[in-house]
């Protein structure tokens, strides 16, 4: 006999062999109906593998974000086969489940996939997924599975790499595929499927190799659930950063200036400059001093960071000086920058914590495939800020930057987030620098300020930076994508690899904690995901112009330009369009510009010396005094702006 516990605690004993699919119908037939995936002490099982041991079991349904990956794990099974029967010649490589659906990269040989061919492969994993197929797995041998695969290269070579006794293969069907494991019971709970797209894709990422065609998917066990997500999908092309960027004047790319790095136009400068001083206010009163570092840095400050060892190959090549031997780096982060400011001075325990705050401009090479809009590019401006503290202060220093962290959240409308304490992965240490003493102690300090804080975390085993852990903030947008937004993180390591100390009040030299954060995280990065949230529909203390005003015609220029006179007394952002043409295309136009007020002016208008409002989205406010309007705007702004 053997005990499984499930997650509740409670503890049932069954015959060995029994299966999580057995323990599944012990609860319920009915919840066994929906089980599609299950974890077994910590390891993803099949429902149908035989469980010998005691042990702890998870049993997951589509609910599940793990289930949800073994669905489409399986999903990506069902579209190899689907290719493999309707192109013979093309040559599968992987096929992994994503966060929202999958994909296959596949080498076509002659035929080019494109759209017209979605239709054709949706119609075939259909049909495969109605003959309701068992996934089983099964073991090989090194031998056997170079010769399944003896004409496929790139099975071949991840064969290759693979332990003799560790190779595994899923039969569904008449198709067979090199895997892991991670099922669902059959193909029949696949309901719906969609082919979204394909790119170009470089075998195993690098682009020395062949490149391939990654057909990118995503199924459901509901048709219902399908058409729910393509609607999503619309709306989520009308928000898509780079149109609107580009309709509301705030950002261009030239191939001239180069791929990755973004012009920002006027408005969009504007709006920057907005950000970055609401955050500057902020930190000012949480006791920060702006510093301002360069742009480049000698190749040895990156070397004893240790920023060279673990982005050297993605970072811009050195840059030569006439000096023989002389080489320099375009920063790829600004810490080691701040550690030199830091160690300019001696401190004593009295004069901290320190905190230095830069609004500092950082490069990295990222592969031209990879880059995408503001949201992945090659040159970035962080919000960074390093704080050097002693032991004791480390704890509250921390709490202050989530507080800080979640008056960022608050004044800009993101709401729905979780936090995710990020720690190392104690089976790969050569990823991480530092000592594993220290790692402990900066791990427990995040969890424990995230437990005072009562919020709602996860802890991510292997998603730590390599010199410490970290608390990032994964944020829930408007259409219920979740994007990392807004990280804090412990260091222990840098204060020693730069030889940071302060006297303490024992009159010996001890050293400093260094605590990372950027709540922004990249400038770039934060105004494409808020321009994604909002639809461009920014706070209104945030918009580049709060109201624009359109006289019916030329007569009613010189009152217009005294309402923008009183309006800019108040310090209200306002604009008149001047444009000779009809008030309804001023009023279209304003709304595309997203405009969360327009002040209509005519002769009534001016004869009584009042003006009419019309909100962004229609809603007619009517004919109401400047002074009434002004406090409209004000109690708008108190709304959303939060008080720190």
């Amino acid at each position: 006999m053997i005990h499984i516990t499930l997650p509740d605690g409670s503890v049932k004993t069954f015959e060995e062999n029994v299966t999580p699919m057995d323990v599944a119908k012990s609860i319920s037939e009915g919840f066994a109906r929906n089980v599609i995936s299950a974890n077994f002490n910590g390891t993803t099982v099949e429902t149908v593998t035989p469980l010998t041991t005691d042990g702890a079991l998870v049993l997951y349904t589509w609910r599940d974000d793990e289930g949800k990956t073994a669905f489409w794990h399986s999903s990506a099974h069902v579209l190899a086969q689907a290719i493999e029967e309707l192109y013979p010649h093309a040559k599968l490589t992987i096929g992994p489940a994503i966060e929202n659906g999958f994909y296959y990269d596949v080498d076509f040989g002659e035929h080019v996939v494109s759209e017209k061919d979605f239709k054709a492969i949706e119609n075939k994993m259909l049909e495969i997924a109605r003959g309701k197929h068992d996934f089983k797995m099964r073991s090989a041998s090194k031998a056997d599975a170079l010769e399944l695969y003896k004409d496929n290269p790139f099975k071949t070579e991840l064969i290759e790499n693979l332990e003799d006794g560790t190779i595994t293969f899923c039969d569904h069907s008449t198709f067979t595929d090199l895997c892991r494991g991670g099922h669902i019971p059959n193909t029949s709970i696949i309901k719906a499927v969609k082919v979204l797209s394909v790119a170009g894709a470089y075998w195993r990422g690098d682009e020395n190799k062949p490149q391939l065609t990654r057909v990118y998917g995503i199924s459901f066990p509901k048709q219902k659930e399908l058409t729910e997500y393509l609607e999503l999908l619309e709306e989520a092309k009308k928000r898509d950063h780079r149109k609107l960027g580009k309709e509301l004047e705030l950002f261009t790319f030239s191939q001239k200036v180069g791929q990755g790095l973004p012009l920002w136009l006027p408005k969009g400068a504007a709006l920057r400059e907005r950000l970055e001083n609401f955050l500057k206010a902020a930190q000012k009163k949480a006791g920060y001093e702006m510093v301002v570092t360069p742009h480049i840095g000698q190749k040895e400050l990156y070397v004893t960071s240790g920023h060279y060892e673990k982005y050297g190959a993605d970072s811009f090549q050195p840059i030569k000086t006439p000096k023989e031997d002389e080489e320099f780096l375009l920063k790829p982060m600004n810490c080691p920058h701040h550690c030199e400011i830091y160690k300019s001075s001696p401190w004593s325990y009295k004069d901290l914590p320190k905190r230095f705050a830069e609004f500092g401009t950082v490069y990295r090479y990222e592969q031209s495939g990879e880059l995408h809009g503001l949201t992945r590019v090659r040159g970035f401006t962080q919000d960074d800020a390093h704080l050097f503290c002693t032991p004791e202060q480390l704890d509250k220093e921390f709490k202050d930057v989530i507080d800080l962290v979640l008056y960022v959240f608050g004044s800009l409308g993101f709401e729905n987030f979780t936090a995710q304490v990020s720690v190392r992965d104690p089976e790969n240490p050569d990823k991480y620098i530092g000592t594993v003493e220290n790692w402990e102690k900066a791990e427990q300090a995040i969890i424990n300020a995230a437990e005072e804080k009562g919020l709602d975390y996860v802890i991510e085993t292997g998603e730590a930076a390599f010199y410490g852990p970290k608390l990032d903030f994964m944020v829930k947008d408007a259409l219920g994508r979740k994007w990392q937004l807004g990280t804090i993180q412990v260091d222990y390591t840098l204060p020693e690899r730069f030889d940071l100390t302060y006297k303490g009040s024992d009159n010996e030299l001890h050293r400093p904690i260094m605590i990372h954060r950027a709540p922004f995280g990249s400038m770039e990065r934060f105004v494409a995901l808020l321009l994604e949230h909002t639809g461009g529909n920014f706070p209104i203390w945030l918009m580049p112009i709060q109201t624009i005003i359109l006289s019916i015609s030329e007569k009613y220029e010189k009152y217009s330009e005294k309402v923008l006179n009183l309006l800019e007394n108040n310090e209200i952002r306002a604009l008149v369009d001047h444009r000779n043409e009809t008030i309804g295309k001023k009023i279209r136009e304003a709304e595309i510009q997203k405009h969360p007020y327009m002040i209509i002016i005519g002769e009534q208008e001016e004869q009584e010396g009042k003006i009419t409002v019309r909100q962004h989205g229609g809603a007619d406010l009517g004919m109401i005094t400047l002074e009434a309007f002004t406090e409209i705007i004000k109690e708008d702004i108190k709304k959303t702006l939060k008080s720190f």
